[in-house]
Parts: C-alpha cells; structure tokens; sequence
C-alpha cells in the first residue's frame, strides 16, 4: 500500500515545467519520504481554494504560496482582513517546531523577507487606493448601489450628461450635486433632452449614496486613481512585490467591502491584455475572509464577479480565495478552483458534519484516505491538496504536510510599518492629495453666480419697452452654466469619448498621467 501510495504521487505530481514546492505526502499520519507535493506554475491562474476551521494553518499556506511566487517572479495581492500578514516583508525566525518540520519532510528552510507594498484604502498608514466614479461608470455603479432597471437608466443618464458637458465626476459628492441639479435647476433641461426623471428614484439613489458613505468609500473615491499596473512589477532580484492591502478595519463594512474588490477585479479585467498560456501568471490576488464578498453581494452582483472568474484566467491572473468552510463559496465559483488546499474542519454539530460531508464531495476520489473523517483529524500546517497538472487534470488528493514560510509569521510593529512605507516606490505619489475643479464646485459656483445675477436683474427697473419689438427670451440657469467661458473651457478639457470597459467602467484615467517606473531600484 505504501509503495503504491509513493508511485502515485510521484507521477502525479511529476512535471516539465517550472513548479512550486508546497510540502510532502502523508500516510496513515507520518510523513512519506520522497513524496514532494509540486504545484505547476503555469497553472497558477487556474484559481484556487484555501480552507479550514480558525488555527488550522489557512493564513500560514497563503504566506507560502505567495512568498513562492514571488520567487519564482510573479507579484502578488494579499487582502489583510485579519491584519496579521505584513511579517511577510521581515525575515522569518526559526525555531524547534520548524526545524523538525523540514527535516522530516526533507526540505531546507531558510530565513528570508520579501519585496512587500503595504497598501490602504482607510486612514491606515500605506500606499492610498483610490478610484473615481467616472471610473466605475454607471452599469458597476448601479450594481454595487443595487438599484432597479429604472435607476440605471437615471444614473446612465446622469454619466451621458457629464460627459456631454465636460463635468468631472470624481467622487460621490460630484454624484450627489449632479443628482440635485438634474432634479431641480436642470429639470427643464433634462426634460426636453433625455425625458422626465421621477423624483422617487433620484431620492432613492441618493439614499443608496449615503448608505455607501457611510460604510467609508468616501475616502475611496477620489484622486489620485491607482493604476492597477503598479500591482505587478520585480525588484532587482527578480522577486514579485507582494502587495499587501491593509483592510482589517474594513471587515464590518461587507458593501464598501465588495464594492472595492470587485472594481479592483473589474479594472485589471479591462487593463491588462488577453495573455492565453503563459509559462507563469502575471499576477496572483489572494482574497482571505472570503464569505464577506458572496455574503453581501446582490445577485446582479455576483453575477457580474462570477463572470470576471470566470474570464480573468485569460488574463494571466490568478485567484484564491480563503474561508472556513468551502460551503462559504458559491458551486459556480467553487467549480472554477483548479488548486485546493483543504485543512482541518471541526465537527461540534450535526450541521458542521453535514458541512464536512460536502466539502469531502469537492475532491478526487482515494483508496488512501477517508476524506470525510480525515478532514477532522488533520493536524496545524496539515492538508489536503489536490491541483491541476499541465494539461489541465487534477492531480491525486493528497494529505500534505505543508512547508513553513521563511518570511516572518507574525505582524510588523507600527515603527516598522512606518519605515515600509516611507521607503516605499509608489506611497508619496498616491498619498499626495488632489482636489481639481469638478461637477460639484463647477454646479454649485455657476448657479450661485446664475442667481446672483437674476436677482440683481430682478432689482433693477425694467427699461422702457418697444412695441414693435419683441424682447429676447431670457436664458434659464443651465443655460448660463453652460454657456459660462470657464464651463467651456472644463469642457473642451475633457470633451472626449471616454471607452469604458468590463462593467460600464472607464478605460481612460481621469488622472494626470505619468512615467511607468520599470522597477523598484
């Protein structure tokens, strides 16, 4: 049994091309010598699972997979939902526990740190994730704000008419002050251009607006706009940088949540070109916390982030999600998952085993192991890994003794934090703050100019009328907005056709543009 245990993971997990070393075979509880589990590395964008119960080892085999890639020269994005993944910049420290971990898997360990950027899009310290509204353009927007078919369509207009009349839309106070606009000074207007708008369904997309601020995305619309290009670059060695996205205060927030994550998917989607098979991806996302993005996800939502998966393999980039349970994950999701790391699940309730039971259906079928029993019974930094080889056919389900990361498994102190930062490549250009004219100052200065002068009209004594001639009709107030020099001018700055992409969403920044830096040296 042994011997025919040692053969199948030898040839199962034998390839030609480059791969990654994650662990060794077990059997019957003890380590099998000479059955390293490989994963191949161009299949890496085939997306993949890291699951198990609290304490089991989840956030250790995330460390190890990116901390490998980024070896192996592909950058990486790590979701930090529980704040405690930012030791991967610093070298790690052994101990007893890991050294007897190596020398009975018979794999050298050796203490090092990584090329890391710590990002935020909160008042955390680290490099500033924003995105303007334009960006997401209205069919992402309306989606996140979960409105009707009757509210895209208002929100669609609203975006046409910034466009035609040059106003930058850049956070939700743009949005908001256009909304207004369109539903009072601009009724007229609107009317006879686009058709009436229903007063109810402005009010209901402004609330949506401020149910969404207050979950904190006005600190995440706005300038300067990250340019998802900065997630993939190399430093002098040839190691991926492993950006770190700093959101433990954001997980009680689940629609500011899902809203970045999927415009951050939607906006590589557009940016990055269609790569087919690459001997590795370009980028790896691993998304920890999982269940936050499905659970509060409307349904046209997770449609639209079911379909980017489902799509984005083609694009060289890679996800993983990581949860407790893989019942966490939608089946159309959870189908696309070519590489699972199983660890231990508990068993306190007749749910939990029901759990258990169908999580041990996601995985290939073995003479070695009862996987529903085994899955209560693996040990921390045990699991069970099944991936795809190169041809695209998953490879024998194995209980793996995983490897430990060389980056340190503990978070950095606030001062270590702050030095990262500050040497940062990237920080000091988004952190710098921006606040150009846009549709909210634009609105509220021309119809303040517009009515002082209608009321000072007003004052003044009407001049001596000639019959024979009829008095020109006085312009409305959008009029005056519009026709003002300055308005032109804005306008003529950004009259473009602006392409937008996957989801409604601009392809075209509204940021300055700027030199691509080729590296972090």
């Amino acid at each position: 049994m042994s011997q025919a245990f040692v053969d199948q993971v030898q040839s199962g997990y034998k390839f030609n091309s480059a791969f990654l070393t994650i662990g060794c075979g077990m059997l019957q509880g003890k380590v099998v010598p000479d059955t390293f589990v490989h994963l191949p590395l161009r299949m890496m964008n085939r997306h993949g699972l890291i699951a198990g119960a609290t304490g089991t080892g989840k956030t250790k085999s995330l460390q190890l997979l990116a901390e490998q890639l980024s070896y192996a020269g592909v950058s990486c994005f790590l979701l930090d939902i529980k704040g405690d993944l930012s030791g991967i910049s610093m070298m790690g420290t052994s101990n007893q526990k890991i050294e007897d971990r190596h020398c009975s898997i018979n794999i050298p360990w050796e203490a090092k740190n990584n090329y890391v950027e710590l990002l935020t899009i909160s008042s955390q310290n680290g490099c500033r994730l924003r995105a303007t509204v334009s960006e997401f353009g209205p069919v992402l927007l309306s989606k996140i704000l979960g409105l009707n078919d009757t509210q895209e369509g208002v929100v669609s207009m609203i975006f046409k008419f910034a466009d035609d009349n040059g106003l930058l839309l850049l956070d939700l106070e743009d949005l908001k002050k256009l909304l207004q606009f369109v539903s009072n000074e601009g009724k007229e207007h609107i009317q006879k251009e686009f058709g009436a708008i229903s007063p109810a369904s402005v009010g209901t997309i402004l609330r949506k607006i401020i149910e969404l601020e207050q979950q904190g995305a006005t600190s995440f619309f706005g300038e300067r706009s990250f340019e998802v290009e900065d997630l993939v670059r190399t430093d002098r060695k040839g190691r991926g940088v492993i950006s770190i996205l700093r959101a433990n205060d954001i997980q009680d927030k689940p629609k500011f949540f899902s809203t970045f994550l999927l415009q951050v998917l939607a906006e590589i989607y557009s940016k990055f070109p269609e790569a087919g098979d690459l001997d590795k991806p370009k980028l790896v996302l691993f998304l920890d916390e999982a269940h936050l993005l499905f659970e509060e996800a409307t349904p046209a939502l997770l449609d639209q982030l079911e379909t980017i998966i489902k799509l984005i393999r083609s694009k060289g980039i890679g996800l993983f999600f990581i949860t407790q349970n893989p019942t966490d994950i939608p089946d159309s999701v959870l189908s696309q998952l070519g590489l699972k790391i199983q660890h231990a699940l508990r068993a306190f309730t007749a749910k939990d085993r029901k759990a258990i039971k169908m999580a041990a259906e996601n995985y290939p079928i073995t003479e070695f192991y009862d996987v529903s029993q085994s899955l209560t019974e693996l040990g921390i930094g045990e699991a069970f890994v099944t991936a795809l080889n190169e041809k695209g056919i998953p490879t024998p389900l194995v209980h793996t003794m995983m490897r430990a990361p060389e980056s340190r498994m503990d978070v950095l102190s606030p001062k270590e934090i702050d030095e990262l930062v500050s040497n940062s490549e990237i920080a000091a250009y988004y952190n710098e703050e921006i606040n150009r004219e846009s549709a909210a100052e634009i609105l509220t200065k021309k119809i303040e100019e517009a009515e002082a002068a209608q009321a000072e009209e007003m004052e003044e004594k009407a001049p001596p009328q000639d019959s024979s001639r009829s008095r020109r009709p006085e312009k409305s107030t959008l009029d005056k907005i519009m026709g003002n020099t300055v308005t032109k001018q804005v306008g003529r700055t950004v009259a473009r056709e602006l392409t937008r992409g996957l989801l409604g969403m601009f392809g075209i920044k509204t940021s300055a543009p700027r030199k691509r830096r080729t590296g972090w040296f």
